[in-house]
């Protein structure tokens, strides 16, 4: 089968790319090994897919070079997607943070998006198994439902994250036959583990969740951090993943809003617990287990000033070192990927290789937690779709 543009991945970035290329009179097959469409959109945002941020900026973007994704931001924003979202009259509510969801499922999403590319004429193969790509007078693509030959191929096959439901290496593969550079991968937007010591500590408080400011290698970020019973989660931790290296202590503050100082100063005259002062404005049961751990709980009262300093001092930067992460089985994406200086940042295409190019989460650009990375996937769809 010939085609002009054939796209390996049929998630995100993969079906913005075909929509755009169909659009524009190409004849395109999206091809993907996964006998379910757009797996990974359904199960996003607890189900109801969080498809974008309306604060989507380069600044929440993390890549060897942070420049690169400016471009394709530019031309394919936001309030673009929210266009397309209306026009298939999909309900749609921001719930904090510029975080944009359905109102009701996921699967309108993908139901969109499967429209869009039948009304753009394109053909759907999958389930399909690559079996070789070879670049003649135009790329060969031999799978098990026959050979493809097509002009402009698009890699969307998505990162290691998530392998349950297929996730795979194959897109790194590919650029490394053609020569083309792949930065180190690790998980991101994933759950800390603690070493055996620290987990006895603090696995039966699992499911307890304080407000905190998080912080590591100069990035902060404020939200919810979780307790499990493998270390920690939540949003906080999951958004400082992708800046914590082993090795890296995190940097807690328990008070963001508050003076710790002044709080325990305001008690100091009294007979009350330490555990019992810091329960008012912390989960009782952490409260407890954090200073049973860092100071022993005793009144107030008993800590001369210095020692009252240190405490405050701790609750605005406890300083916790993880062990690992819970790996790319619970990552929602992949960080790192195709080196971001073998691509043009308007197309998508390699420098390396003609009518080669790599779209979504498989490229070296990963977003915040909250909607960024499925903007990524519909900008840099959008780029290479109107090149190819």
């Amino acid at each position: 089968m010939s085609a002009d543009v054939l796209i390996i991945g049929a998630g995100a970035a993969g079906m913005m790319c075909a929509i755009e290329a169909g659009k524009r009179g190409r004849s395109v097959v999206l091809l993907d090994h996964a006998e379910t469409l757009g797996e990974k959109i359904r199960i996003s945002g607890g189900g109801r897919c969080n498809f974008t941020n309306l604060d989507a900026r380069p600044e929440n973007f993390l890549s060897a070079n942070p420049d690169f994704c400016r471009s394709a931001l530019a031309r394919y924003t936001p309030r673009d997607f929210i266009a397309l979202v209306e026009k298939h009259g999909i309900a749609w509510h921001e719930k904090k943070l510029g975080q944009l969801f359905c109102d009701d499922s996921a699967q309108q999403i993908i139901d969109m998006l499967k429209a869009e590319c039948n009304d753009a004429k394109v053909r759907w193969c999958m389930p399909a198994k690559v079996e070789s790509v070879e670049k003649r007078e135009h790329f060969v693509i031999a799978t098990n439902r026959g050979t493809f030959d097509c002009r402009s191929l698009v890699i969307a096959s998505g990162g290691l994250s998530i392998p349950q439901i297929g996730a795979s290496p194959f897109g790194y593969r590919v650029a490394e036959q053609f020569a083309i550079a792949v930065t180190s991968l690790r998980p991101a937007l994933v759950g800390l583990t603690f070493s055996p010591d620290t987990l006895t500590q603090f696995a039966d408080l699992s499911g307890i969740s304080v407000d905190a400011v998080v912080s590591c290698n100069d990035a902060s970020f404020r939200e919810n951090l979780l307790v499990t019973h493998r270390g920690l989660s939540g949003p906080a931790i999951l958004q400082i993943s992708s800046y914590w290296r082993p090795g890296d202590d995190l940097s807690v503050n328990l008070l963001p809003d508050r003076d710790a100082l002044e709080i325990l100063e305001d008690v100091q005259a009294f007979e009350k617990l330490l555990a019992n002062v810091l329960g008012e404005f912390l989960p009782q049961r952490f409260a407890q287990r954090w200073v049973d751990i860092n100071f022993g709980n005793q009144p107030v009262k008993r800590f001369n000033a210095p020692r009252l300093r240190e405490i405050a001092e701790r609750l605005h930067d406890w300083r916790i070192r993880p062990s690992g992460t819970v790996g790319y089985k619970k990552a929602e994406v992949t960080l790192g990927g195709v080196d971001t200086s073998e691509l043009s940042s308007k197309t998508m295409e390699a420098r390396k290789q003609r009518g080669l190019y790599f779209i979504g989460e498989v490229v070296d650009v990963t977003g915040h937690l909250g909607g960024y990375n499925f903007q990524w996937a519909w900008s840099s769809g959008h780029a290479a779709g109107q090149a190819v």
